[in-house]
């Protein structure tokens, strides 16, 4: 059965489909306590209930993106932070190989910063 937060991929155009539904797979990947939820319109990825990060296809530049929810606290050359205070964001060209490898070291960062308690967890 589809969930409303599937509309979302089914949706887009190739390869951006394509593209945003690899980066949901990875991130879903990383850890049993990920969850795949709607908020704001956007597909939002929670860890133990606490957002972490999103997806989202750049305006301007009509690519998809990852979003941090916490960039600001993670420092990698492949995330820039653009006009935003507290995110930053990764960008994607559907039509190249994602950089798994540096999308999972930034994945596992953002969820150490809630495993370490630098950003506390709900109930927590």
């Amino acid at each position: 059965m589809l969930r409303e937060i599937d509309n979302f991929y089914l949706q887009k155009e190739e390869p951006i489909k394509s593209c945003l539904l690899a980066l949901r797979e990875i991130i879903l990947s990383q850890d049993k306590d990920i969850t795949n939820e709607r908020k704001y319109g956007m597909p939002f990825f929670c860890y133990k209930g606490k957002m972490f990060c999103y997806l989202w296809v750049h305006k301007k530049y009509g690519q998809p993106y990852l979003g941090i929810v916490e960039g600001k606290m993670i420092h990698h050359p492949g995330l820039i932070i653009e006009k935003r205070s507290r995110m930053k964001i990764m960008l994607f060209h559907p039509n190249k190989d994602l950089p798994i490898d540096t999308i999972e070291k930034i994945l596992q960062e953002a969820i150490n910063l809630h495993k370490t308690g630098l950003i506390k967890l709900k109930g927590a």
